[in-house]
């Protein structure tokens, strides 16, 4: 069992370097995809601080579906033309928003949210998705953020089925 409160305590950057290594033994631990998606979705919410929702939208060939994840119930389809996940999935890049009530896309899942980040992520049998993360915090996100999504990111692309 991970000590989240442990972690949280940690500097942003100690967190952020123990993250992908949870994560990692989570991925040679399981085989399992949803087993996987659904504790990588946990390790985020409980492991990173100050998010609101953690979680991932697949790719099913027409749109972006919910997948695993932590925090209150979500928009359960998204297009991939719509939205911050559309906007990330499609120019497969990572979108940060700083003020969610500043940028039209935004799709308001939870009226409570500020801030947002979404990676884009492909699965090492080819799936597709994105990571979504979300805060109550205006201007949450940053390039450490990011990365640690990347990170994540890589993870899922080489280990995960």
């Amino acid at each position: 069992m991970i000590d989240f409160s442990r972690v949280l305590a940690m500097a942003k950057e100690e967190r952020y370097a123990l993250l992908p290594v949870l994560i990692r033994h989570e991925l040679q631990a399981e085989p399992n995809r949803l087993a996987n998606l659904s504790n990588i979705a946990a390790i985020l919410y409980h492991g990173m601080g100050d998010v609101s929702w953690a979680g991932f939208y697949l790719f099913d060939g027409s749109d972006l579906v919910l997948g695993p994840f932590q925090g209150r119930p979500a928009c359960t389809r998204i297009s991939t033309d719509a939205g911050i996940c559309g906007r990330s999935y499609t120019k497969n890049d990572t979108v940060i928003i700083q003020n969610v009530h500043e940028d039209p896309d935004h799709i308001a899942c939870d009226a409570r949210t500020n801030a947002e980040i979404v990676h884009p992520v492909r699965l090492k049998n080819g799936q597709k998705g994105v990571i979504d993360i979300d805060s109550l915090q205006v201007n949450r996100f940053t390039a450490a953020d990011a990365a640690l999504l990347q990170a994540v990111g890589h993870l899922l692309e080489t280990m995960a089925d």
